[in-house]
C-alpha cells in the first residue's frame, strides 16, 4: 500500500491507495483541487469543513447527473454468449 499527499486548496490530504495506483489519485486529486477552486471562486471564501462538505454535495450532484450507460441487446447477447462459454469450461 502506497500514500500519496493530495494537494486541495493548498492543504495536503495523505490518501493511502494501491501500489501502482498513485499516478491515479494524483489526477483524480487535481481534478478535486480544480472544482475545489472553481467553488471558491463563485461563493468566496469557506471554512475547510464547509468547503469540503459543499465540493462533495456539488460532486455528488455531478455523479447522480450522468446519464447511465444504454446497454443494446446485441450487448446483452454477448454477455450471454459468454456467460454460457465460461459455465461450459467449468462443466467439463
Amino acid at each position: 500500500m502506497s500514500v500519496v499527499s493530495i494537494p486541495i486548496v493548498n492543504k495536503n490530504y495523505p490518501m493511502g491507495c494501491e501500489d501502482g495506483q498513485e499516478d491515479r489519485l494524483i489526477e483524480l486529486g487535481k481534478m478535486v483541487d480544480a472544482r475545489a477552486r472553481q467553488i471558491l471562486d463563485r461563493i468566496g471564501p469557506l471554512p475547510e469543513n464547509s468547503l469540503l462538505a459543499t465540493l462533495c454535495i456539488v460532486l455528488a450532484d455531478e455523479v447522480r447527473s450522468c446519464p447511465a450507460p444504454s446497454i443494446t441487446d446485441a450487448d446483452l447477447r454477448e454477455i450471454l454468449a459468454r456467460i454460457r462459454e465460461i459455465k461450459n469450461k467449468i462443466g467439463q
